[in-house]
């Protein structure tokens, strides 16, 4: 891969500046005056992150591009460091409007509607870490993913979640894909407890289910089919989901 190049060279208005913050506070026409932002030690002109002024939300992080210009952006929740919203824009000036409302404590569709280039990622906030709303917000991150896939096998990969998510027994576990196997815990991140199969979905349009320590499984015609053994193979007595650390 050709060694990207200096920053300064890519973005020369923002070295102008002397830093992404600078440039950042320049774009947002007064609107980040008063908003703490947190240039980066060792690469002032390509990160910087905006605090937020809820407690349950981390750093909204903006990261320059390294071979062509442009800006991302990805914001978290505490508890489990997950994304909320990400995206990618050449526009400073709708990075700087995303800055505003994440620090502000706009909802997540607001920022949207404040930098339409910002992805939500389908997880929703929770404040109080409810064990049960945070497994709710986790299965809604993965439909909206396997929505959005771009791949050959994104149908199959659609049928599987959705399978799973329509068996009460496996929506109450924690859902959480590892190459694209979707797995359950008993508790959230970030300290999961695994139980049960593994699901899979094949680029030969079928589906596995296999035990933990097992390499090998059996295979389905449909997702529902292996949805259903699944079930079956779940331990007895699993109690509520319980926060993970």
């Amino acid at each position: 891969m050709p060694t990207p190049p200096d920053p300064a060279v890519l973005y020369p208005d923002i070295a102008a500046c002397g830093d992404l913050a600078a440039a950042l506070r320049a774009q947002g026409d007064g609107c980040l005056d008063a908003v703490p932002l947190m240039s980066s030690d060792s690469a002032p002109l390509s990160h910087v992150a905006v605090e937020s002024t809820l407690p349950h939300r981390k750093l909204l992080v903006i990261s320059a591009w390294s071979y062509e210009r442009g800006w991302s952006i990805r914001g978290e929740e505490a508890f489990q460091g997950m994304a909320l919203v990400d995206g990618r824009t050449d526009d400073l000036a709708q990075i700087a409007g995303a800055a505003r409302a994440w620090h502000d404590g706009v909802p997540l569709d607001g920022i949207r509607q404040v930098a339409p280039f910002a992805h939500l990622t389908g997880r929703f906030e929770v404040p109080d870490n409810d064990p049960a709303r945070l497994t709710e917000s986790e299965w809604q991150h993965l439909r909206k993913e396997a929505a959005e896939l771009d791949t050959d096998w994104q149908e199959t990969h659609h049928n599987l979640i959705e399978a799973a998510y329509a068996a009460p027994a496996l929506r109450a576990l924690y859902p959480f894909t590892s190459h694209w196997a979707l797995r359950f815990s008993t508790s959230t991140r970030p300290a999961l407890t695994l139980v049960g199969p593994i699901l899979s979905a094949g680029s030969d349009g079928t589906y596995g289910v296999r035990g933990l320590m097992s390499q090998d499984g059996d295979r389905f015609a449909t997702a529902q089919e292996a949805v259903a053994v699944a079930v079956r193979q779940l331990p007895s007595g699993l109690g509520p989901t319980t926060l993970g650390g």
